[in-house]
């Protein structure tokens, strides 16, 4: 790439999203804990649908302490919706980690971030790129879609060399700025239709996947003080899934966990974490 190409890639990009830059209450606030919820809230779910569970998240756990505290319950309550709720729990930790080890500052450095359980390679500098304005380059399914179209760029181009393509892009001092246009660039313009560019990952079908299940269990629990394991055994009989394998994964994970109802004898019970 020549400077020339660079400048008009870039040129081109700005002029755009002065145009038809997206508003989301993300993109209204610096602070880095804000910003962390809402990139891992982002993540395989629709803009539109995080707006609202984010602004509710942020009234109930408007800091990293009040995360950290909170009930695993009230936690995957505020998360029902988004889907993958092992995501939630995440977070928890996240927050927890943030108090015990950051004084509950949210980590500024990309180094220090990747260190958090679901920060990743994306995450950890997409949250200092957003909320500092950090000079390094993030890149998610939009972008690495857009730099593969416009610079003909092999599609398994590797990780390391497609970062290294978005770094010489970069344009010096606009990175939050430069990083909104090229998102709202390939959600809007270049999309995944149009340029036949496929995703690394592909989500399955969900509904009567081992995933709903495991959300549409999790959702009963919430409501509930627990459920007995026949119970649940009997509800959902019809899955082509194991649900003692579904039940044996969220315990492994710690979402839930086995006790016995109090006057209920020995019967076992299923109940979230903590509950």
């Amino acid at each position: 790439m020549n400077p020339q190409d660079i400048a008009a890639f870039r040129s081109r990009i700005f002029k755009f999203y002065d145009r038809n830059r997206r508003v989301f209450p993300w993109r209204q606030t610096v602070d880095r804990y804000a910003v962390m919820v809402s990139e891992i809230m982002l993540q395989q779910t629709q803009a539109e649908r995080v707006v609202p569970k984010f602004e509710a998240w942020l009234q109930r756990f408007p800091d990293p302490e009040c995360l950290a505290t909170a009930p695993l319950r009230d936690v995957l309550l505020f998360w029902s919706g988004l889907g993958y709720n092992s995501r939630a729990q995440r977070l928890q930790r996240c927050a927890a980690l943030i108090m015990e080890r950051h004084g509950g500052s949210v980590p500024s450095t990309p180094e220090e971030l990747k260190t958090l359980p679901g920060i990743g390679e994306y995450t950890c500098r997409s949250i200092p790129v957003f909320a500092d304005n950090l000079d390094v380059a993030a890149v998610d399914t939009n972008i690495r879609r857009i730099l593969i179209h416009e610079f003909a760029l092999p599609e398994d181009i590797s990780a390391t060399g497609l970062r290294a393509v978005a770094e010489e892009l970069l344009p010096t001092g606009r990175s939050r700025e430069w990083h909104n246009a090229l998102m709202d660039y390939g959600a809007l313009e270049l999309t995944s239709r149009r340029t036949a560019i496929r995703p690394l990952t592909k989500q399955s079908t969900f509904k009567g996947s081992k995933r709903w299940y495991r959300g549409r269990l999790i959702r009963e629990l919430i409501a509930t003080e627990g459920m007995f394991l026949e119970e649940i055994e009997a509800r959902y009989d019809s899955s082509r899934w194991s649900i003692r394998e579904i039940i044996d994964d969220l315990v492994r994970e710690g979402l839930v966990e086995r006790g016995e109802k109090e006057g209920s004898g020995a019967s076992a019970i299923l109940r979230i974490k903590g509950s």
